[in-house]
């Protein structure tokens, strides 16, 4: 761990630290933007996104896109991984699933702007896309495609 006092509150990066289980229990954390006043996209993909249906208890998977545009702060790498870890065994609809990690990321970085895509394999025959953004786009923000196709397999 960095003996810079910026990152010494950080309690999981560079440590060995347990699953939570489930996303109440798990902590995001955040460090400070070191070009908090550049207008920039950081782009964060996970393609085995896992959850449980709520009503079947059937794993549920997506593959999440989150763009955001950090203010004064970044979201620390380690802590959102053990985050969106925290739902494989949380039981939510697809919806509440996407809608509510954008949302939390979005207000704990204090961000200037957030936008999450959420591609959600089929089960019953019908996948099910889900999208939330904070707003309008920054003007002048480079955001670019997702880079996921509409459904034909995804692969």
């Amino acid at each position: 761990m960095s003996d810079n006092p910026i990152y010494q509150n950080l309690g999981q990066l560079g440590q060995q630290t347990a699953q939570p289980q489930s996303p109440e229990e798990a902590e995001l954390e955040r460090v400070p933007n070191p070009h908090a006043g550049t207008l920039y996209l950081t782009r964060f993909v996970a393609p085995e996104f896992t959850s449980i249906c709520p009503v079947t208890g059937q794993p549920d998977f997506a593959h999440l896109v989150i763009d955001y545009a950090p203010g004064e702060w970044l979201v620390e790498s380690k802590s959102l991984k053990l985050y969106l870890t925290s739902f494989r065994n949380h039981g939510a609809f697809h919806e509440d699933c996407t809608v509510s990690i954008g949302k939390r990321i979005f207000d704990f970085t204090e961000a200037k702007w957030l936008r999450i895509s959420g591609y959600w394999y089929p089960r019953g025959g019908i996948p099910i896309d889900v999208f939330w953004q904070s707003g309008e786009v920054p003007a002048g923000l480079y955001v670019p495609e997702t880079g996921v196709a509409s459904y034909r397999g995804r692969g």
